[in-house]
Order: C-alpha cells, then sequence, then structure tokens
C-alpha cells in the first residue's frame, strides 16, 4: 500500500520516549513485512502487546482436497454454500494451492466473541452481499456491496455486519498484495493513466482505543492451524500510529475501465496483483468502437495460468446460464472463449452492465471437497453447438 497514513496520538520523532498523561511509557511496536525490507507502520501501545495468559488447543483448518490434478472447466454455484453463524466457520476454501486460498463465506453474525489475525496470508475481501465495518487495531473501515477490503498479514481485527444476509469472496494470498507497479510512478504515486488513484482508497478512520484488561481470545491461523490465545489485555489498545502497512479498502465501482476501438486484453481490468496471481475487475463499460468491432473477447489459450471469475451481479456478456454468485475456472493447459451466441451477439452492442471478479493464478489450482459438492458437473460441455432438432418427413 504505497501511501502514508497516519491517526491519533504520535510521538514527533520515532524511537524516542512517549509518555502516557501519567507520566509511564507507551509501548511502541514495528508493524511490517519482508523483515525490515517491506512496508510498515509504527504503533503505539497503552499496554505492552505481548501479555499472553493462556494457549488452547489448536485446531487443524486445512483444505480437504478432493481434486488434486484438474483439467476440467468447472461452474461452482457458490450461493449453495450454506451461511453459518461464526465468521471464521462460514469461510469455505474451494480452490487452493501453495500461494493463494480462494473461497466463499456466508456469515450470519459479526465476528464479536473473539479476535482474528491470519499470520500467514495477506486477505482479500470482496463483499458481494452486506455492509458493515471491519474493526482493526488501526482504526475502522465502512464496506458496503462492491468493497474490496485489503488486509495485510498479521492484522488484528473483528467485523460487524450490518444483518444476517451476507456474502463474500475471499482470497488469502501467501505473497504480499500490492496495486499493480505498471500503474504506478517510480515514487509509487498513482499515474495519470491507471483506472483509479488514491483518492479512491477507504483508508482506515475512527481509532479503537481500549485501555482494558481481562481475558481477550485471540484466534490466529498459522500453517492451516486455527491456535487460539488468551490476551491479558484488549487488542485495540493502540493510541496512534503512522506508516504504510495497513488495511484500506477499494470499491468495484470506483474501477474506471479502459476501452478501446478493438477488444481489450484482461490485464486492462487488472486491480491488484502479486507474484503468483492477479486480480482483476471487470466493470460496466463502453464497447469497442471500431465500425467493425467484435466486442466479445476473442478466445485464448489458458497455457501458463488457471483463471477463475466470480460473478457479481448484471449480464456478463461472454456466458451462457450465468448469474450472480456463479464462479468458473477455466483450467491452464487448454483454450476457452465465448460461448455458442456470444461471439455473434455482441456484434453492434454498445455497452456493458457486468460486474465480475477474476483471479488468475500462475500455478495449477487443486479443488475442495466442499467445491466439488457445488460444481454443476457439465460446464465443460457447454461450448458444444446447440442439438438441432429434426422433423422426419414422410
Amino acid at each position: 500500500m504505497p501511501i502514508y497514513h497516519r491517526l491519533g496520538k504520535i510521538p514527533q520523532k520515532r524511537h524516542t520516549q512517549f509518555r502516557k498523561p501519567d507520566g509511564a511509557l507507551y509501548h511502541e511496536q514495528l508493524f511490517g513485512t519482508i523483515g525490515f525490507d517491506g512496508m510498515s507502520s509504527l504503533l503505539y501501545h497503552i499496554q505492552r502487546p505481548t501479555m499472553v495468559r493462556e494457549i488452547r488447543d489448536p485446531k487443524d483448518v486445512s483444505p480437504r482436497i478432493a481434486v488434486d490434478r484438474n483439467m476440467t472447466s468447472r461452474k461452482l454455484i457458490s450461493y449453495d454454500v450454506p451461511a453459518k453463524s461464526d465468521f471464521l466457520e462460514s469461510r469455505i476454501p474451494l480452490m487452493v494451492n501453495k500461494d493463494v486460498y480462494i473461497g466463499v463465506a456466508a456469515p450470519q453474525y459479526s465476528l464479536r466473541e473473539y479476535f482474528y489475525k491470519n499470520a500467514d496470508a495477506d486477505e482479500m475481501l470482496f463483499i458481494q452481499r452486506g455492509s458493515g465495518t471491519l474493526r482493526t487495531l488501526l482504526g475502522n473501515i465502512p464496506f458496503e456491496f462492491g468493497d474490496y477490503l485489503i488486509l495485510p498479514r498479521g492484522m488484528i481485527y473483528q467485523i460487524e455486519f450490518d444483518n444476517e444476509d451476507n456474502k463474500i469472496l475471499y482470497a488469502e494470498s501467501f505473497h504480499p498484495i500490492y496495486t499493480p507497479k505498471r500503474y504506478r510512478n517510480w515514487f509509487g504515486q498513482m499515474l495519470e493513466h491507471s483506472p483509479f488513484c488514491e483518492r479512491d482508497y477507504i483508508l482506515p478512520d475512527q481509532l479503537e482505543t481500549y485501555d482494558e484488561k481481562g481475558e481477550f481470545i485471540l484466534k490466529i491461523k498459522k500453517q492451516d492451524t486455527l491456535h487460539e490465545l488468551v490476551y491479558n489485555t484488549h487488542p485495540f489498545d493502540v493510541v496512534g500510529w503512522d506508516g504504510y502497512n495497513y488495511p484500506y479498502g477499494f470499491s468495484i465501482h470506483n474501477f474506471e475501465p479502459i476501452t478501446g476501438r478493438v477488444h481489450q486484453p484482461p490485464p486492462v481490468h487488472q486491480t491488484f496483483e502479486t507474484s503468483a496471481f492477479v486480480i482483476c475487475s471487470f466493470c460496466p463499460r463502453l464497447y469497442d468502437y471500431h465500425p467493425d468491432a467484435i466486442p466479445a473477447p476473442y478466445n485464448h489459450s489458458n497455457i501458463d495460468s488457471d483463471e477463475v471469475i466470480y460473478y457479481v451481479d448484471g449480464d456478463f456478456m461472454s456466458r451462457n446460464d450465468i448469474g450472480p454468485g456463479y464462479m468458473t475456472l477455466h483450467p491452464g493447459g487448454i483454450p476457452h472463449g465465448p460461448h455458442p451466441g456470444a461471439y455473434e451477439r455482441s456484434i453492434g452492442k454498445k455497452g456493458t452492465d457486468e460486474l465480475a471478479v477474476m483471479i488468475d493464478t500462475f500455478k495449477p489450482l487443486q479443488l475442495t471437497e466442499e467445491a466439488m459438492a457445488i460444481d454443476d458437473g457439465k460446464y465443460y460441455q457447454s461450448w458444444l453447438d446447440p442439438v438441432r432438432a429434426t422433423v422426419n418427413e414422410e
């Protein structure tokens, strides 16, 4: 997140005495990544952030793999994943590899009974349905339909929902999630031709600070294990912080599509990047304006990546029989393209109102048992020509 931000009270100079009104010292913490070389923030706690009073039994949360080597195009009906009351239990991994876990969640209730930290992965939460507030030790972020929430690894948070009808697409990335490098100049500022800019970020605000002692449960995910630690002080006791490493939001509705006279390739829709996969946003846009343009995408070969598309809303013009919450997987090694009729019916159209999130991974994805339970089983045959009925004349 290459933009400086600060909240609350901080000393004039880092690593110097910063005292409470009663004269005692606040406790400084460096919250950083990639050793001391990545983005970081400096936090100032009322209490020491290290006071663990109890460690409870860990729980194995490893994905249950059903298909290890996949060469089948799939369509998953993600709305068939049942809703669950607990936030973490509602998160169901569907497609995974060593770089990323991709899944969906339908949490019914806010996360209030404990705090959560992913110690292994940056998290991307895309809000398909619902609204509320992401509460973190570095401030709060309101969210609604269409928002991406990006949480760097190690961020302690809770999440509050306004109602019980919530649906989330999520990705746990074992590599840092950044905005695309080609959108930024060498100082880190977003360039003029980028499809969004710093004004579009939803930055943390409303820093909650609690000076409380007691039993505070923090669930920490690490190495596919959910560890439960009990801390002696409230995790949200930060009085101030500054730096570059913090959670933020971005609305898919603020992505400005790049269009051209002829069909533009998928990279123009890129929104986030890692060293192992990219995330793209397909948004309402004008179609290509060459007089002979074919707006539907041309057939293209998936040789180097698996392509996952999560259909958010609207009419996705290149696909037949697709609705909100459907997910398709086009595995690397075989080509794919528009469904029968889509190529032809796109000609002459002036625009599209589609909303979708695409995740392209550079290594193959495995499918979990939960993914296979919601696979329609016949999507791979959907490019066959429709069977035409014949009438026998006597």
